[in-house]
């Protein structure tokens, strides 16, 4: 294999764009690649790079090129095991409970009924959310029986994976969360990050804002608890603040946006994921 270094995408983002930035301003042979433009392989034959950067916003498209790629002995950041744990939110809040990270009581039904049985038992408001998602897409927060039953009819006719119904406590918390981005076993930066006018959900992608954090012994403990948990190398890590539990991780990122996190803290995040690409080569 050459010694080169891959940035694999589907979307190109500001992250994209300032990772293949940074690795040129260190003089690192590093080559994009588009994974919607590529077939790979799957024989003994050798990849033209030893180490790539697994970018693509498709959890499918990350997760079978990961899997491809790691098979035929490339070097993916993050690795299989981090795509398939991280990528679905009911695997990681497993993981998180069994290495002892602090967690929002969560729960998992595979009918209609047996979700509203179990909010009638646990009591409203709770989150709904899907195993695999991102952006705050299809999360919906339930006040009541009676939007738990609009939103679980229009989930029963969609893909069977919505029919998998993950809820969640719905923290009694600040009007924000935390998103700490990890390289290796350090936070490198933490920000908090408030809901947008009229909302609850805290994405920056729905109208949030963000603001840098100290980082604490505390918070940097569970992260890196929670980025082990997973196998993760280059996370994020969000976490709310509860007033009854405090800090409690609700997910954790595979492939972590940090445009914001850059933004407002000045860490070159894409310099030192460079860094660690080049550390981490077989």
């Amino acid at each position: 294999m050459s010694s080169g270094l891959s940035i694999l995408y589907d979307t190109i983002r500001w992250e994209e764009k300032a990772l293949f930035d940074a690795a040129k301003k260190k003089g690192v042979d590093t080559k994009m690649v588009d994974c919607k433009s590529i077939s790979i392989n799957l024989d003994g034959s050798k990849e033209e790079y030893d180490t790539a950067i697994q970018r693509c916003v498709s959890y499918y498209r990350s997760l079978h090129s990961t899997a491809a790629l790691e098979g035929k002995g490339v070097n993916v950041i993050n690795s299989l095991n981090t795509s398939i744990f991280a990528g679905n939110k009911l695997f990681t809040h497993m993981l998180l409970v069994k290495a002892g990270v602090p967690t929002p009581f969560s729960a998992v039904a595979f009918s209609e009924d047996a979700a509203l049985s179990l909010l009638e038992k646990k009591g409203y408001p709770m989150v709904l959310k899907p195993t695999v998602g991102s952006w705050g897409r299809m999360i919906a927060l339930l006040k009541d029986r009676d939007s738990a039953e609009g939103i679980m009819e229009t989930r029963e006719k969609m893909y069977p994976i919505y029919q998998v119904y993950y809820l969640e406590e719905f923290v009694n918390r600040p009007p924000r969360d935390i998103r700490a981005i990890m390289i290796g076993d350090a936070v490198v930066a933490a920000i908090y990050r408030y809901s947008g006018d009229g909302q609850w959900k805290t994405n920056m992608a729905l109208g949030g804002k963000a603001e840098p954090l100290k980082v604490t012994k505390e918070m940097e403990e569970i992260c890196i608890k929670a980025k082990d948990a997973v196998q993760g190398q280059i996370v994020g890590i969000d976490l709310m603040e509860s007033k009854e539990n405090g800090l409690v991780v609700h997910e954790v990122n595979n492939t972590t946006e940090y445009k914001n996190t850059v933004r407002v803290t000045g860490v070159d995040i894409p310099a030192l994921m460079i860094d660690y690409a080049i550390q981490s080569r077989k």
